[in-house]
């Protein structure tokens, strides 16, 4: 049985080896193709942020090389400190066969909606790496684009080992972008929470209001815009 007909399971695969990682893409490779080697995974970062972008990315891992010597100790980004992340920004970076990045603003995610922009952002960082890969592991969303050779697995960044890499991909590259914007707007935080609705971030915007970088059809940032009572005081 493939791994893709697991894809509905949503135990966590914290606990299993990180070797394990690896095995499922082989697995994955093996059971499109006897002679595939290249497999792309897609995963996003800040899609429950209340300011920042969406950031996508993937990140092709060309098992012929045996990338689990290059980067041991892979893990969802979420599983690693920060200077972990970063650490293994650069190994990936260098080691994958190949890799992309699709940011989407603020202004797009209130113009378009949070899902279909999100879609649209996975599908579109797929396509720029289309040609470099045989089949794609997207972490829990079904693009249903069949052209990109593609599969929906749930929990994706803890079981396959090139979405745990494009997880940390798409995380470093948010997070840097996140500081970057702190130094124009210091009052908000930014450098600590990264735009996700922390305590902290909710009492700024209610004192100061939204930034041009807030997304403002976000429930956390357009009830205070309006002046109105978050849900949990109601």
């Amino acid at each position: 049985m493939c791994p893709s007909d697991f894809s509905r399971n949503r135990r966590s695969n914290s606990r299993h080896d990180v070797g394990e990682l690896f095995k499922f893409d082989r697995d994955m490779l093996r059971c499109a193709g006897m002679d595939l080697r290249l497999l792309a995974g897609v995963d996003e970062a800040g899609r429950g942020c209340l300011a920042g972008p969406l950031v996508c990315a993937a990140v092709v891992l060309d098992y012929a090389a045996a990338p689990q010597r290059v980067l041991a100790g892979l893990r969802d980004s979420k599983l690693l400190t920060a200077r972990r992340r970063e650490n293994f920004y650069q190994t990936i970076l260098t080691s994958c066969a190949r890799w992309s990045v699709v940011s989407v603003s603020p202004d797009s995610l209130d113009a378009r909606g949070l899902h279909r922009s999100n879609l649209a952002a996975l599908a579109s960082a797929l396509r720029i790496v289309e040609a470099a890969y045989d089949v794609a592991v997207v972490d829990g969303f079904d693009l249903g684009r069949d052209e990109l050779r593609c599969s929906a697995v749930v929990g994706g960044d803890r079981r396959s080992a090139a979405v745990a890499a494009a997880s940390i991909v798409a995380k470093v590259t948010r997070d840097r972008l996140m500081h970057a914007l702190h130094a124009h707007y210091p009052a908000y935080g930014f450098d600590e929470h990264v735009g996700y609705a922390t305590r902290r971030h909710r009492q700024v915007l209610a004192a100061r209001g939204a930034c041009p970088f807030h997304r403002l059809s976000f429930a956390g940032v357009s009830t205070h815009q309006l002046s109105l009572p978050e849900p949990d005081d109601m």
